[in-house]
């Protein structure tokens, strides 16, 4: 196998073999009281400046952070700039916090 072939089998099994760690929601609780209840309150439902995150997927959440990280959501700077500092471990656990808040 040449070293191309390597690179790309080994960026393969990484995608797919995705995080290594288990969502914490009881982490997530805690990060979002450090990071997250200035905008979006204690219970996560917002306001009307700030959208509701409470019972929202775990995929849509990530989905969410990773566009905001990443750059392709740009319409509110201050969320950008709150999710690049959040690590992937973060995101899961914020995601599994806020997935089980009633909407």
């Amino acid at each position: 196998m040449n070293k191309l072939s390597i690179l790309a089998l080994a960026s393969a099994l990484t995608l797919i073999a995705g995080p290594s760690f288990a969502a914490d929601a009881a982490a997530g609780k805690a990060k979002a009281e450090e990071a997250c209840v200035d905008c979006h309150g204690d219970d996560g439902k917002g306001d009307d400046e700030n959208s509701p995150i409470a019972g929202m997927s775990v995929a849509d959440f990530t989905k969410a952070m990773t566009e905001y990280q990443d750059g392709t959501r740009t319409k509110d700077a201050k969320m950008a700039k709150a999710a690049k500092k959040m690590t992937a471990a973060d995101v899961a656990n914020l995601a599994a916090y806020y997935a089980k808040l009633p909407k």
